[in-house]
């Protein structure tokens, strides 16, 4: 009951279908973004929304909190790091409090109709780690988990769950700017290795000359992807 109620208070940025809702996907944004400024970026790069005939969207955004790179400054963040980069401990009170109150939105989903295995989740930067944190240490029946410019820490949380994990995991689909000065390339390398190498089917395209965004090609890929693991359902089939 936590989850959801604190899921509530979440503010969220929607697509809806233009056609019956089947399934889902939780989109989280990076660091100092918004749900509306994420939907407005992609809008921006597509020139259109993301939309799908069957396929619901959700923008949320991460509650404004101190964040310690910004030496405890107020910004909107799925949770706190101690620094950016890849050889440092987690900030687990947080990731383990947001994954809790994302749980909540997971959980309205599903209330509303739709299975878990219908749901996909991931996000840019920040939002890709957030994603992975919570599918792969909280809900190992999504869809799949879409992840750009993000890495995982090399001792992650989510690495000793999957140690331990032998069931059948999301699938990884992930991007990365080779030209990326903020979240190295070689992190998002790594975080995607490590997950292969502990049993996720993971999928890595690698894009010459981006930098820490967004790209059209990068956005086309993924739409592509979302479709084959969320294909319209006719009359209670899949196509």
């Amino acid at each position: 009951m936590a989850a959801a109620s604190s899921s509530a208070r979440l503010r969220r940025c929607v697509v809806s279908p233009a056609g019956r809702h089947s399934a889902s996907l939780i989109f989280l944004h990076g660091s100092g973004d918004s749900g509306q400024g994420l939907r407005m970026w992609i809008k921006q790069v597509l020139n259109q929304d993301l939309a799908f005939q069957h396929v619901k969207i959700i923008y949320p955004t991460a509650p404004s909190r101190p964040y310690t790179p910004l030496k405890g400054g107020i910004s909107n963040v799925w949770f706190d790091r101690f620094k950016i980069s890849n050889d440092c401990p987690e900030h687990l009170e947080s990731i383990d409090a947001m994954c809790q109150v994302l749980t909540g939105l997971i959980d309205e989903e599903v209330k509303s109709g739709i299975r878990k295995n219908r749901i996909l989740v991931g996000g840019f930067s920040m939002g890709g780690c957030m994603a992975m944190h919570l599918a792969y240490r909280n809900h190992q029946d999504l869809a799949g988990v879409f992840v750009l410019s993000s890495f995982l820490n090399k001792a992650s949380a989510v690495y000793q769950t999957l140690q331990k994990s032998d069931g059948v995991l999301p699938e990884l689909f992930q991007c990365h700017g080779t030209a990326d000065e903020l979240v190295f390339h070689s992190w998002g390398e790594e975080t995607n290795s490590m997950l292969k190498f502990l049993g996720v089917n993971t999928k890595f395209y690698s894009f010459p000359n981006l930098y820490h965004e967004l790209s059209k090609s990068e956005l086309e890929k993924l739409k592509s992807w979302i479709l084959t693991k969320l294909p319209r359902e006719v009359e209670g089939q899949n196509e």
